[in-house]
Formats: C-alpha cells, sequence, structure tokens
C-alpha cells in the first residue's frame, strides 16, 4: 500500500469543512501485514454491465481529448476541464442556487462549464463529450436524475438531454458518489484495487461500489445509497423518511444533532462556549474544537459517532468483503478520535476473515473525486457508444 499521504480538507457538495492537517496513523491487520490507514477526509452508481477498466483512465492514447466533468451538489457546481490522461486544465466553480428552483440550477450548471472553458481558453467545440456527477437517485443509462435530497426542483429531469442541448455535446450522468468512486479508482487510492467500496461521511452519508472492476448499481441504478441501511429501526427519522438510517447515526448532521440536544437537557460542557454561546453555530468542528481542549461531552459525542461508523463498515465488510474501503469527505477530518472506535467495533462486528483482509485509505483526490469521475465516465461512455 502506498505511504499515508496528507491532503488539503476536501470540500463535499454538503459543506466545506477544514480541520486543518491533521496526522494519519497506521492501523496494521494481524493477520496479513497489510497497512490500513485511518484516514482524516472521509467520502454513492453506473450500470453494472459497463466495465471500468483502468483503459477508462487514458482511453484515447492517439488523441488528446479533452472532457468537461461537471461535479452537481446542493451546495456548489464544480465544472472543470479535463484531458484523456486525468490532468485537471482548468476549473470554475459556482454556488449552487438550489432554492431557486430547476432553471436556476441547470443554467448555473451552463454557466460553470462555460466558465471552465473560458479559463482554459478553448471553445466548446474542443471538448469531446460532458459528464455530470449529480447529488441524488438517478439512471445513467437513461439520463434521468429521479430525486436530490438537497436540489428539490430537480425531481424526473432528463438532466443529460438538457444540457447536452445547451452545450452541443453527448452528456452522460451519474451519481456523484459514484463519480467519486470512479475518479479514485482511475487516478487515486483505489488504482490498485479491483474490490472496493468508496464512502463519503459529510452532513449524510454515501457510497460507490466496485465490484471486480465495475461499479455497481443494481436493477435501476439505485445501489449504493449505504446511507440509507437501517442501523437502528427505533432510531431517528431520517430526511428519506425512514428510521434509523445509518447517516442518521454516523453523519456530521448526527454529531450536531446529539450534541445539541444534550446541551438542551443541560449537560455541563464547553461545546456552547466554543460556538460563541450559539446554538446554531454547534458543528462539527466547533465539537472537535471542544474535544481538543479536553471537553467530556464532546469527546464521547465523537467516539459515539465513530461507533456507529464502525457497525457500519462492519455490515459492509460482511456483506461484500471488499480488499479495500477508501473514506472521503468532512466528518473523517476529526481524525483518529472517530476513527479509531470505528475500526474497532467494525473489528468486533465483522468476520474477522473479512476484517483483516481488508484495507482502509483516505481518497487521494479531495473535493475534485467527483469532478474527475464524471469525467472519466463520459470518456469511457463516448468510447462504448463510438464501438457499437
Amino acid at each position: 500500500m502506498r505511504e499515508p499521504i496528507r491532503h488539503t480538507p476536501c470540500q463535499t457538495r454538503e459543506q466545506v469543512v477544514d480541520y486543518g492537517d491533521l496526522p494519519l496513523f497506521v492501523h496494521k491487520s494481524r493477520r496479513s501485514g497489510l497497512l490500513s490507514v485511518s484516514v482524516y477526509n472521509i467520502i454513492m452508481s453506473i450500470d453494472a454491465s459497463h466495465s471500468c477498466s483502468r483503459e477508462g483512465a487514458n482511453l484515447r492514447k492517439d488523441r488528446d481529448d479533452l472532457i468537461l466533468g461537471i461535479d452537481l451538489g446542493g451546495t456548489k457546481i464544480l465544472a472543470a476541464v479535463v484531458d484523456s490522461r486525468g490532468r485537471m486544465v482548468s476549473s470554475h466553480e459556482n454556488v449552487t442556487p438550489a432554492t431557486k428552483g430547476r432553471e436556476a440550477v441547470i443554467q448555473c450548471i451552463v454557466d460553470s462549464a462555460r466558465g471552465a472553458l473560458e479559463q482554459a481558453r478553448i471553445a466548446v467545440s474542443r471538448i469531446s463529450t460532458v459528464g455530470i456527477g449529480a447529488a441524488g437517485i438517478s439512471n445513467p443509462e437513461a439520463g434521468i436524475l429521479f430525486t436530490s435530497p438537497n436540489l428539490p426542483g430537480l425531481r424526473e429531469v432528463l438532466l443529460g438531454d438538457i444540457v447536452q442541448e445547451k452545450l452541443g455535446k453527448k452528456t452522460f450522468i451519474i451519481n456523484d458518489a459514484n463519480a467519486a468512486a470512479l475518479g479514485e479508482f482511475y487516478y487515486g487510492a483505489a488504482r490498485d484495487a479491483r474490490n472496493f467500496i468508496y464512502i463519503t461521511i459529510s452532513t449524510g452519508i454515501g457510497g460507490g461500489i466496485v465490484i471486480d472492476g465495475k461499479i455497481y448499481t443494481g436493477a435501476i441504478g439505485i445501489a449504493g445509497e449505504v446511507g440509507h441501511m437501517t442501523i437502528d429501526y427505533n432510531g431517528p427519522i431520517c430526511n428519506c423518511g425512514n428510521r434509523g438510517c445509518w447517516e442518521t447515526l454516523a453523519s456530521g448532521t448526527a454529531l450536531s444533532r446529539e450534541a445539541k440536544l444534550r446541551i438542551s437537557k443541560g449537560v455541563k460542557t464547553s461545546i456552547l462556549e466554543c460556538a460563541e454561546g450559539k446554538m446554531e453555530n454547534v458543528t462539527p468542528q466547533v465539537i472537535h474544537s471542544a474535544a481538543e481542549r479536553g471537553d467530556k461531552l464532546a469527546k464521547e459525542l465523537i467516539a459515539q459517532t465513530g461507533y456507529y461508523v464502525g457497525v457500519g463498515l462492519a455490515g459492509l465488510i460482511n456483506i461484500f468483503n471488499p480488499e479495500l474501503i477508501v473514506i472521503g469527505g468532512g466528518l473523517s477530518n476529526i481524525g483518529d478520535m472517530l476513527l479509531e472506535p470505528a475500526f474497532k467495533t467494525a473489528e468486533k462486528r465483522a468476520y474477522k476473515e473479512a476484517f483483516q483482509a481488508v484495507r482502509f485509505a483516505s481518497a487521494e483526490l479531495g473535493g475534485n473525486s467527483g469532478v474527475m469521475g464524471a469525467a472519466a465516465f463520459a470518456l469511457q461512455e463516448m468510447k462504448r457508444l463510438e464501438r457499437g
């Protein structure tokens, strides 16, 4: 496995979290001797029949193809011009007008794309194809975005066709976390893996599942919604309408909710002081700051969140038996305080042999994994269409 690396904190679609440059620790598997890296960056599908072989990272060696990758999230829209070897030529970011309706979001997508083209000083005619990694449930084969939790105006939208008409280039869509998984598969932490799971833990929890070198999406493209597997059937109500989903217990939102609940019950803590006395300022970053100062409640809540992270990881390890789990997203910037209890819990709850076979690695591409993966997916699909 690669030597532990340091990243700048990544930006996720839900929020931007910066906990600074935190150290990594190395957890050694007893049996295999493989290094399982506890990470400070923690980070959802393509039709299962579509191969994601690493030829996709350099799909056309005879031409210098340029692809437009777009990462569409509830907070930001990032567009980038990427070449066929995975080098980012330019990028442009806008704030997502999530509350302003469908047309405003689509126009912002187009504006972001044109901004990236202008920075690269190239015309859209130079672009081979466009790939969009979109937050929410989508069907890549049909180019439909069914629903997006943070973009209420985008429901059952033929997003691929709409953007294709506006930019004049063949456009493909994929779930944003699956795009991020592809980015790590082609260019990042999962370059040496064929069976791995990509997890993002931030405001919510998402994931991408790669089996035998292919992203698995299930019957209609919804597979990989790991944040919505039930961990506690009596747990908190999730935004999806279910109760006790993984992300209601192990996400940044869950951590903040529990802290506010304890504060409102009068538990002695310095968390509110760190939040300048304002309950709305009680964020994972603030809770982590209090924990670093020795606050008992803050440390307890982070450990509890880590426990639930581990419960979910154990389930994934037992079901999929991955060789690698790549973790990205803002909440893991907390580091060992969160991840040590997560890995200990996963080790206790997973099959011994399955846990000893898995490695854990930080996402290498940070906030660019989604846009890079969307570009790689688009070029891969374009090549598949050309082959007929």
